[in-house]
């Protein structure tokens, strides 16, 4: 609980709505602006689509690659004594390079996984340093979602029950603390909204143990979490 409770502190102290500028709160904004081209790499790579994939993860790039010139050698407070900072910073790079030869290549579904392994990097770069963010907590639901998604419909109720359960808690803790852009934002509450309304209507399914609203609440939870997550996470 403790771990939780300065996790959570540092957060807000990293990315809250009245960052100080300095060396901690530089680096997190350049690597905000940079994560939200990443979420439309992803997007586009998944869309099927080669040219805006392919310009998507350009722009990705250039801005990854100015945050490892900067960064690479001489990392932000938050991660100096991580040792494993320039294996990541390496590793990401090298994980974003190989994302636009298989782009290049036609190899769309090929790099979208590519690219999800910069989310796998980003979340143990952050673990190692007790650092935990919107986004963290975004592919924490993503996960749990996407383990639903895989049940099947032949899947016992039960299951269903237990992970609906699941999925409210780490809606609720995703929630709880919002992003500094979500202030006064009414497209925040509007994609908040539909996303825990999407929630909601699964943790009612579950409970109801009727299969068939059951699995119409399930084909719903990707959609708002996708248009979140492209925004906001």
């Amino acid at each position: 609980m403790k771990k939780k409770i300065l996790a959570t502190a540092l957060s807000i102290a990293i990315f809250g709505t009245a960052a100080k500028a300095g060396p901690v709160s530089e680096f997190e904004n350049q690597f905000r602006q940079m994560y939200g081209s990443y979420h439309a790499a992803l997007f586009k790579t998944n869309s099927g689509q080669k040219d805006p994939s392919q310009a998507a993860v350009d722009e990705l790039q250039a801005k990854w690659k100015a945050i490892a010139g900067t960064y690479g050698a001489a990392p932000p407070p938050q991660y100096v004594d991580d040792s494993a900072w320039p294996a990541t910073i390496a590793a990401i790079s090298g994980e974003i390079e190989k994302a636009g030869q298989e782009i290049a290549a036609g190899k769309l579904a090929e790099a979208h996984e590519t690219l999800e392994a910069v989310r796998d990097e980003v979340g143990r770069l952050h673990e190692r340093n007790n650092i935990e963010t919107f986004s963290d907590r975004m592919n924490a639901y993503h996960a749990r979602m996407e383990h639903v998604l895989d049940l099947g419909a032949d899947a016992d109720m039960k299951a269903f029950l237990e992970n609906a359960a699941v999925l409210a808690f780490l809606a609720d803790d995703l929630l709880a603390a919002p992003p500094s852009e979500a202030a006064g934002s009414a497209e925040y509450d509007q994609l908040a909204g539909a996303f825990r309304q999407s929630v909601e209507a699964f943790v009612g399914a579950a409970r109801a143990g009727d299969p068939a609203a059951v699995k119409a609440a399930v084909g719903n939870l990707k959609a708002p979490y996708s248009k979140f997550f492209l925004k906001f996470g």
